[in-house]
């Protein structure tokens, strides 16, 4: 055989080896940790000052001793989160959130300019004297803010107040940190009453279903059914649940702050609007087939009308016309 022939054969083997394998997510992310590790500035300053400011709110944190039997602010939000019925059930999984936000926007990161910023110093003294007069009237929800204030006075000032505005939104993902239940009740009251009226109104104006209400009960006039528009089903939760999403998504998405603001005040009709459908459509299933049926539309419903939220969400993206911002490759540095 011909030397141009073994050629030909060679390129032709060489044309059919299989194409190189895709990294996965999880071994990108192993190579490009170290990387983005490596490149920020004074860190040791930064986590060193952060874990001192941390243990004063592990030993000196929390003064209820009543509710919570330790002095650790971290005991009391785990307590708050894992309470039952508790509103703030998310709280633990905020920071891994953040985490994620910060990894996502890493490039963009390690582009702004660092530096110290004794400035952020008048901060962190802010933040020590809320911590001190939320320690002092026993409202630990002010400590978690106070907490959450001093981390971030604390990345103004070993890093600049350049990052620190460029970190504002996803370190403000923090204050769904701070546990509502509770307190948050001048804001359950009235979405329960309006969740409640805008329901009844359409059950009866527009669906024909003559339906009793004595303020947030709601009745079959015949006695086959009768519901409470309680304290759990204020949509209060979702508000929350959605505020949360909606600042991610925002953050993540787009780049115009106003657009950012639209999405997230999005969050409370789109949640009151999911508390109206679902209540309608367990009037509609006791309607049909009895309180047994609106009960199980009330236990198992929620998912749909979240998911609907969901939606409306994609589509405002969309239709705003930003395209989402893809994580490029890490290591570039920051300017120290």
């Amino acid at each position: 055989m011909r030397g141009r022939d073994w050629m030909s054969m060679a390129e032709a083997a060489a044309n059919e080896q299989p194409a190189p394998r895709a990294k996965t997510g999880l071994e990108e992310f192993r190579e490009e940790l170290p990387k983005v590790w490596a490149a920020i500035p004074r860190k040791g300053l930064f986590f060193g000052l952060a874990a001192a400011w941390l243990a004063l709110f592990h030993f000196y944190g929390n003064a209820t001793f009543g509710y919570v039997d330790s002095p650790s602010l971290f005991r009391w939000m785990k307590n708050a989160y894992d309470a039952p019925g508790s509103d703030d059930a998310h709280g633990s999984l905020i920071p891994f959130v953040v985490l994620g936000l910060f990894w996502w926007k890493r490039d963009e990161l390690a582009r702004v300019p660092t530096r110290l910023w004794w400035p952020g110093l008048i901060g962190l003294a802010g933040a020590m004297g809320l911590h001190v007069l939320g320690y002092a009237a026993q409202q630990p929800q002010v400590s978690v803010v106070a907490m959450f204030a001093g981390l971030y006075a604390l990345m103004a000032t070993v890093w600049g107040w350049r990052l620190a505005v460029a970190s504002f939104f996803p370190f403000v993902m923090f204050v769904f940190c701070v546990p509502l239940t509770g307190v948050a009740e001048p804001l359950t009251v009235p979405l329960r009453a309006v969740s409640a009226d805008i329901s009844v109104w359409i059950a009866r104006n527009l669906l024909g279903i003559p339906i009793l209400q004595v303020g947030v009960q709601l009745f079959d006039p015949q006695g086959r059914y009768t519901y409470e528009v309680a304290a759990a089903c204020s949509g209060m939760r979702s508000v929350i649940t959605l505020l949360a999403l909606t600042t991610a998504y925002g953050w993540m998405t787009f780049r115009a702050w106003w657009k950012r603001g639209l999405v997230i005040a999005l969050a409370i009709p789109l949640a009151l609007a999911g508390n109206v459908f679902r209540l309608v459509s367990i009037i509609l299933a006791a309607e049909a087939f009895g309180q047994k049926a609106g009960a199980f539309v009330h236990d198992w419903f929620g998912f749909v009308t979240f998911a609907m939220a969901l939606g409306v969400l994609m589509l405002l993206g969309r239709w705003l016309g930003e395209e989402p911002e893809r994580p490029g490759n890490a290591g570039e540095g920051a300017a120290a």
